[in-house]
């Protein structure tokens, strides 16, 4: 697979020296590309490119601020995707002290691109500030400015600058939430929920109390109510599991549950399977999860839980389960050798777990 920090390739820094100079005829094509090469490119990450780029622009392009976000805008819908976070990187580095002229600039880039990582600073610089404007984003006919409302303050933004004050007291992006959880778009409430996640994370009994008070209004809210406790879910938060139905009890069992084989290579597959078993003659959710306690290179285990399936029975029933999986080592997760477990996980309960033996060849 492609690294993604390959989007900044030689093709892109072309285009980008074209496009800039159809803009902007000045522009120091030369000047621009030795000083993005001056540094070990190939050794830096996705963001230490874009920051390497950002920095490259600014010496030839106008030192007036004002008159540089007027090229950067002129250029910006050229590019559009991950690739285009240049743009509001521009701003993030350079526009802190001209906050009018540089909120309307990651207004418009978001369009093309995202401006989520760029805002970071600006909610450092002055929180209530930043989320009264991102609470008039909120409102925006846009889903693009919209959606940047609700990610740019999320308290846990993955590859985002850490807003303390928002780990420490998550509620206060609770208005501009309120005021998209039934927002017609997917990729709006995608956003929303994602928030609500990092809340769960931070804050548990938040999370809940605003799924307790969300769930129900419509379908869009309890979309996103549902994404947002995935976390929760995961962890069988007793509270989250009776919102969605997902009632614990002994009428739920599992039997012959195998692992096949009980001893594998690192780089083989295991297959497991089990008969799920109701004897609830009333109609009944059921949510069926599998956790792998992995050993870690410090010979501990950790444990990730994965979601198998969701079943709404109206009587008594039974079910076989057959999964696969895979233990070949990833860019996301290295297996060492060691004696794992598989737990099966019924509503949040456990039901059975069984040991196999991971070796080295």
């Amino acid at each position: 697979m492609e690294p993604l920090k390959n989007i900044y390739d030689l093709a892109f820094i072309t285009k980008l020296e074209d496009v800039f100079t159809q803009h902007y005829p000045a522009f120091d094509k030369e000047r621009f590309r030795t000083s993005l090469l001056e540094t070990e490119w190939e050794e830096l990450a996705l963001k230490e490119r874009m920051r390497q780029i950002t920095l490259s622009l600014a010496p030839v392009l106008p030192q007036d601020y004002g008159q540089a976000i007027t090229i950067l805008r002129q250029c910006a819908p050229a590019f559009t995707g991950l690739g285009g976070i240049i743009f509001p990187d521009f701003v993030e580095q350079y526009g802190l002290e001209e906050w009018e002229l540089s909120i309307e600039a990651l207004a418009y880039f978001t369009q093309f691109s995202t401006s989520e990582f760029a805002v970071r600073p600006f909610l450092i610089k002055d929180q209530p500030k930043m989320l009264a404007q991102m609470e008039v984003w909120a409102s925006s006919e846009n889903e693009h400015i919209r959606r940047l409302a609700s990610e740019g303050c999320r308290p846990r933004l993955p590859w985002g600058l850490s807003v303390p004050a928002l780990k420490k007291d998550p509620a206060r992006v609770l208005v501009i939430l309120e005021k998209l959880k039934e927002d017609e778009s997917l990729y709006v409430r995608k956003s929303v929920a994602n928030n609500l996640n990092d809340i769960s994370r931070i804050n548990p009994d938040l999370a809940v109390e605003i799924a307790e008070s969300w769930y129900g209004e419509n379908q869009k809210t309890n979309w996103i109510i549902k994404h947002a406790c995935r976390s929760l879910l995961k962890k069988g938060d007793p509270r989250v599991l009776q919102i969605f139905g997902f009632e614990n009890n002994d009428n739920l069992t599992v039997s012959n549950f195998r692992i096949t084989p009980e001893r594998l290579l690192i780089e083989e597959s295991i297959e497991f399977s089990f008969s799920l078993t109701s004897e609830l003659e009333v109609p009944h959710k059921v949510r069926v999860e599998y956790a792998i306690d992995y050993v870690k290179a410090n010979g501990k285990q950790s444990r990730k839980v994965f979601h198998l399936s969701e079943l709404e029975w109206k009587g008594v029933r039974k079910k076989v389960f057959t999964k696969k999986q895979s233990f070949k080592d990833m860019t996301t997760r290295k297996h060492y050798p060691g004696v794992h477990r598989i737990t099966i996980i019924v509503n949040g309960a456990e039901k059975a777990a069984l040991e196999f033996d991971l070796v080295r060849a």
